[in-house]
């Protein structure tokens, strides 16, 4: 997935002249605008921003939030944008019904390979390039936090989305599980990064080769959740979660993001310099003024976001 970048990922669907947020391109989103924040809303993803946390929903609950095109394509857009809007300072990505998302739209998959055995195009399986990997890369890739609110089975692409978050709050009744191999497949969007960086080589092997399903118990216990909830306080503590990552110091947290990925790649000596090199991009930032002198002050400090 490469080292986090600090800077904002040039994207289209940025910040209009005007101070409004484009529509992200190709969703077929409609926009809304209000006193209570912007929001964009396709048939299968919702985008949402109120006091600068941008809310992304998968909503294709019938279907477990199956990831079809116009799904993929919708989520992609959503985060660039969101990765790419100077109004936004953190994102929970969430879903509707009792799936977080369970991955590829199989039923769409079919159709499309059978379309490339007659046509001999073989295009289907471009969407890794042209899908998942823009969308983790949006995620890994953004100088803000993303929080996942995980609240069902996240299988597939959506194990790997979810672990491609900063942070995890999980429902007790959500389970994950890799799938890949069990419709003779490789790892994607991420995992294979991701799940052994989190449970060490072998457990991801284990995982990988033979597909079953992980509690969300056994997942918190190994590390790969950071708060596990009852399934009904799910949608209220991701929320808190991301609301105060919202009203932290962005720039701050920019920094921590891109020195842990950096680290994950790199020998002590090179995180060390790069520690060096974010702590001063964090040190020169107008909320560590600001949060030096609340603390000598005895106050909370009001962070900017810069």
């Amino acid at each position: 997935m490469g080292p986090v970048v600090i800077s904002v990922m040039p994207v289209s669907g940025a910040r209009e002249d005007d101070g409004t947020v484009a529509r992200p391109p190709g969703s077929g989103a409609r926009r809304r605008a209000g006193s209570e924040g912007i929001s964009f809303m396709a048939d299968s993803v919702l985008y949402d921003v109120t006091d600068a946390l941008a809310t992304i929903t998968l909503n294709r609950p019938d279907a477990m939030n199956a990831l079809d095109t116009a799904t993929k394509e919708a989520l992609r857009d959503a985060l660039q944008n969101a990765a790419a809007d100077p109004g936004v300072r953190a994102v929970l990505l969430t879903a509707t019904g009792r799936a977080f998302c369970v991955g590829q739209d199989l039923k769409e998959h079919v159709a499309n390979l059978q379309r490339d055995r007659e046509t001999g195009d073989g295009g289907t399986m471009s969407t890794v390039r042209e899908h998942y990997n823009p969308i983790v890369r949006a995620i890994t890739a953004m100088p803000k936090p993303v929080v996942a609110g995980v609240n069902g089975v996240a299988a597939g692409a959506g194990f790997g989305f979810a672990l491609a978050a900063d942070y995890r709050v999980v429902a007790d009744t959500a389970t994950f599980n890799t799938s890949f191999a069990g419709v003779a497949l490789t790892a994607d969007s991420g995992l294979s990064f991701t799940l052994q960086r989190a449970v060490g080589h072998s457990r991801a092997s284990d995982w990988l080769l033979f597909p079953r399903n992980i509690s969300a118990r056994e997942a918190y216990e190994l590390g790969l959740v950071n708060r596990l909830v009852p399934a009904a306080e799910l949608a209220d503590t991701a929320l808190e979660v991301a609301r105060k990552l919202a009203q932290g110091p962005t720039v701050a947290y920019a920094s921590l993001k891109g020195s842990l990925a950096y680290a994950a790649s790199h020998t002590l000596d090179e995180a060390l310099d790069k520690e060096d090199e974010l702590q001063t991009v964090a040190g020169t930032s107008e909320d560590h003024v600001i949060a030096v002198e609340a603390f000598l002050k005895k106050e909370k400090p009001r962070y900017l976001g810069r």
